[in-house]
């Protein structure tokens, strides 16, 4: 396949899945409407910095061992669906927030660092991922493309999970959104780590064929 057919059908794919719900979209929705602009976006930088670790691997060829592992795959599984759980927990426990002292537009309510590596955690831990780049690569990679190809590619994919969740924080955030859910805040964080414990649970008890 050209580089250039491949990198079309490489955005087309990757759009498509990253704008289907799932624990990436989930934790980009809280953060924004929790903590506010600043904090989506950061944490949408995380997820895409979490995408170089599965680009990494399956360049390596390793995404096809993983994913054809069934114990390394139940380990990975066991992993991200507890941390889904955790920070669901955390979200159900949110009490309301103290609006005097507060300003919930564009503000990290934690380190940025923190932040990052919420997002960062969320996407590596997905254990859907090495079957997801497995598919992908193999449409569009060949044994002999140069390396600098499949660079280009990783980053290209990683830009746009970070514009694409990017986006979806700058939406939750704008002034009508964040007005409405000014008052509410704490029973969407417990409705959003609902959601996160509900996933998963589901990614530790489905079955990865």
């Amino acid at each position: 396949m050209e580089f250039s057919h491949g990198l079309v059908v490489i955005t087309i794919v990757h759009l498509l899945a990253a704008a289907s719900p799932g624990p990436d979209f989930v934790m980009v929705s809280q953060q924004s409407l929790s903590n506010g602009r600043s904090s989506g976006i950061l944490c949408s930088l995380g997820i895409a910095c979490g995408l170089s670790v599965h680009i990494i691997y399956s360049a390596l060829g390793l995404a096809a061992v993983i994913a054809n592992s069934v114990s390394l795959l139940f380990i990975i599984k066991l992993l991200g669906g507890s941390y889904l759980v955790y920070l669901g927990i955390k979200g159900i426990r949110s009490k309301p927030k103290r609006l005097d002292h507060e300003e919930t537009n564009g503000i990290v309510h934690c380190s940025p660092l923190k932040t990052i590596g919420k997002g960062f955690l969320c996407n590596v831990l997905n254990p859907k991922a090495p079957i997801y780049f497995v598919s992908l690569f193999t449409i569009v990679l060949s044994p002999d493309i140069p390396l600098h190809f499949i660079a280009i590619y990783g980053v290209w994919i990683m830009l746009l999970q970070f514009l694409w969740f990017s986006l979806v924080a700058l939406l939750l955030s704008s002034s009508p959104v964040s007005r409405r859910f000014n008052t509410c805040g704490h029973y969407v964080d417990r409705v959003l780590g609902g959601a996160m414990i509900a996933l998963g649970v589901k990614v530790i008890t489905s079955h990865t064929t």
